[in-house]
């Protein structure tokens, strides 16, 4: 598979956050981030010129096209990749690693080109805001899983019973070997785009971007037990008013918010009454 890397180069007037949101509504898959660009990978069948020039000017931002051959993405992930750890809660790591001493849960994630590795500050807050939560014998629904990582530990704080879905092949792909490299059995992993209409959830974890989750917010309240709990990330801050509005239409409230940069993680639960 083919893909154009995107260069833009990083001006004092480009928030390389709100780039990364946006872009990632246009289908760019990952991103590299140097002190003064930002790369962005997108499919070459997915490319549109014309959406991304319309997206980029009113910014004030330029981007260069590069074309990129198929080639080893473990082998461009391993130069760059370094661990991440969450306080003393959890670490992750590629197998290339040493294993970190002090730390619960330890995760194995070859990351590739999918998204969840814990460098981007919507999966570290989304790790945050998992440790406090009971996963004990609940049913649990990752909704853009990316390389399954907030599945994978979603299972050893003891959830039964785990949905990861995603609706591009190659985080499947990549979800599905992780999945295996952890010793995970509570885990499948489904290739699809909507909330399933299945039984319903306990916890439910969507760390995807706003457009996608207002049009499935009310999806995902439908399929929610209980007393189930809600994680929303893959927003920025000025995204908030918006999603509250949502949240409130269908009678659900947001107990809590945790904030990293630009970027934000919130809790939702249903409205007593």
């Amino acid at each position: 598979m083919n893909y154009s890397q995107i260069s833009i180069p990083l001006t004092p007037s480009v928030d390389p956050d709100i780039l990364i949101a946006l872009l990632s509504d246009l289908g760019v898959e990952g991103f590299e981030e140097t002190s003064d660009q930002l790369l962005g990978f997108i499919r070459q069948d997915l490319l549109d010129e014309t959406a991304l020039s319309n997206l980029l000017t009113p910014l004030s931002a330029t981007f260069t096209l590069t074309p990129i051959a198929d080639r080893n993405w473990n082998e461009e992930w391993e130069k760059n990749f370094d661990p991440v750890i969450v306080e003393d809660f959890c670490a992750i790591r590629a197998h290339f690693h040493a294993p970190i001493p002090g730390i619960k849960y330890e995760l194995l994630i070859t990351p590739k080109m999918s998204f969840g590795t814990g460098h981007h500050a919507t999966t570290y807050m989304m790790m945050q805001a998992i440790q406090h939560l009971d996963f004990t014998g609940r049913r649990v629904l990752d909704f853009g899983t990316g390389t399954g990582v907030l599945a994978i530990l979603a299972e050893k704080l003891g959830a039964t019973d785990i949905l990861a879905i995603d609706n591009d092949d190659w985080s499947i792909e990549n979800a599905r070997e992780n999945v295996a490299n952890n010793h995970c059995t509570a885990i499948t992993v489904t290739r699809i785009d909507t909330i399933p209409q299945t039984s319903p959830f306990d916890i439910i974890l969507a760390n995807i971007n706003k457009n996608v989750i207002l049009q499935q917010l009310t999806a995902i309240g439908q399929q929610l037990t209980k007393g189930g709990v809600i994680l929303l990330s893959g927003l920025l801050q000025d995204d908030f008013e918006d999603i509250e509005k949502e949240v409130i239409r269908i009678n659900y409230s947001i107990s809590g918010r945790m904030t990293k940069g630009n970027w934000i993680c919130l809790k939702v639960e249903k409205e007593d009454k």
